[in-house]
């Protein structure tokens, strides 16, 4: 089963920055060959506006993320997907 990232592409998300989020992302999955394992995307909003820029990973919220928020979170995805 793969883990499914799902980010908010909703105008208030994106120009708080899911624009640069997205770009790191599939950056991520692509320099880590994890396409056969992690399912990337888009949602509608989420009403969350607020608390955004927002992403899910496997129905858990995520708020007020930033690509340096992403590179852990995905980091830690990437040792548990090779264990």
């Amino acid at each position: 089963m793969k883990t499914e990232i799902k980010i908010c592409m909703g105008s208030s998300c994106f120009a708080r920055g899911n624009d640069k989020n997205l770009e790191y992302i599939e950056e991520f999955i692509k320099s880590n060959n994890l396409d056969a394992k992690l399912e990337l995307i888009g949602a509608r909003c989420e009403n969350l506006c607020a608390s955004g820029p927002n992403v899910m990973i496997n129905d858990k919220k995520y708020t007020q993320m930033t690509p340096e928020k992403l590179k852990i979170i995905l980091s830690e995805l990437k040792r548990n997907e090779n264990e």
